[in-house]
């Protein structure tokens, strides 16, 4: 009777003071109240959000339907801070705990904020890209990704110091480990700088036609801190470091404002002067008035020729150069294709044809003496 005597007031002593002062009873209350508003967390958020979409669905812009989009993880983490501030509050806590409660809220409150900012980037890059006339893409991209570095280095920082750690020795400490890793890191520094060059100075950006010469062909499809990749013809994907760009001759082909055809028309030697001219302006004619060709001949590349170009071994040789108003691949090559038939149709017209390689040879024959034709005779 004595020992259930002793357990007895051990078990209350035990509730009472509980675990660190704490009473056991607050303790299941307070972890039943953080549980309620975990669970709840979800609902909470959806809840929110709904009432938000009611009253943008007044407004026009994509902006806050952006906005709404992205704070829906802060949102359920909120009721997570708040259950955990009402919870540590109901209980009492002892004089070595209560220092520790608070700091351990300030650090979940830091982390919302931080995260909310962090996910307000998105909606933030909306604004930015109307700046992609002045800006590249590839640009913007990199100040977006900066600006959630910052501010998930900012965070880091804010909670260290709610727990007295001092970051300024730390990032003294980085600094000369920084020096020390830059010896030996000097190629990353050097892509780094040429690609914040190629990004300034918008030599190509995302989606353009480029020829690195020695390297690859092929469409840009990311400019990174490092490197570029570009996809060739092919649908191999090729890396090259930034620092290539600075070497190498870079080729944009998606910067000519058209694309030329220039082709050699081999005509029969038989072609009469007659049907050489009118071959030669009915081309001309369905050059120039056609609206697929520049043919305003302001410049160079505006202006369309054909002549005459030179006598070949085997044909005449006629030079047909114009400039297509468009630099799309697909509708460029339709533009020759119809150009091809046209000259065609042209050249069967004038009842003439295309020349191609060929060799006469001319055998002469040489009479037989009457000696060597007696002889024939007789071997016949």
């Amino acid at each position: 009777m004595t020992s259930i005597n002793n357990f007895s007031n051990l078990f209350l002593d035990v509730w009472t003071n509980g675990i660190f002062g704490v009473n056991v009873s607050e303790i299941f209350i307070g972890l039943f109240i953080f549980l309620i508003f975990y669970v709840l967390r979800s609902f909470f958020a959806r809840f929110i959000i709904n009432r938000l979409h009611k009253i943008i669905k007044k407004t026009k812009s994509s902006v806050d339907d952006l906005v709404i989009e992205v704070i829906e993880g802060p949102l359920k983490f909120l009721p997570v801070v708040i259950g955990f501030f009402i919870a540590t509050s109901y209980i009492d806590f002892g004089d070595d705990l209560v220092f520790f409660i608070e700091k351990f809220n300030r650090t979940l409150i830091t982390i919302f904020i931080f995260w909310l900012l962090h996910q307000l980037i998105s909606p933030f890059s909306l604004i930015i890209k109307k700046f992609e006339e002045k800006l590249s893409t590839a640009l913007i991209d990199w100040t977006l990704k900066g600006l959630k570095v910052i501010i998930i280095i900012l965070g880091i920082v804010a909670v260290l110091e709610l727990w007295g750690i001092q970051v300024g020795p730390i990032i003294a400490g980085l600094g000369l480990f920084g020096v020390a890793v830059a010896l030996g890191a000097q190629d990353l520094f050097k892509n780094l700088i040429s690609g914040i060059m190629i990004l300034m100075e918008r030599r190509f950006t995302i989606g353009d036609v480029i020829h690195v010469s020695g390297e690859a062909e092929g469409t840009v499809e990311q400019i990174g801190f490092r490197s570029t990749l570009i996809r060739q013809f092919d649908s191999n994907l090729v890396m090259i470091p930034n620092f290539k760009f600075a070497e190498q001759t870079v080729t944009n082909f998606s910067r000519r404002k058209s694309r030329r055809i220039r082709w050699i028309i081999g005509l029969e030697y038989k072609t009469s002067i007659e049907q050489l001219k009118n071959i030669r302006n009915q081309i001309k004619d369905y050059i120039d008035t056609n609206e697929d060709y520049e043919n305003s001949g302001d410049s160079f590349y505006r202006s369309s020729f054909v002549r005459i170009d030179s006598f070949s071994d085997s044909s005449i040789d006629m030079l047909v150069q114009c400039f297509t108003k468009t630099s799309d691949w697909e509708k460029y090559i339709n533009i020759k294709e119809k150009l091809a038939i046209k000259i065609k149709e042209i050249v069967e017209n004038e009842n003439t044809g295309f020349a191609f390689p060929s060799q006469s040879i001319y055998v002469e024959s040489m009479p037989l003496k009457n000696e060597d034709y007696t002889n024939n005779i007789k071997k016949i």
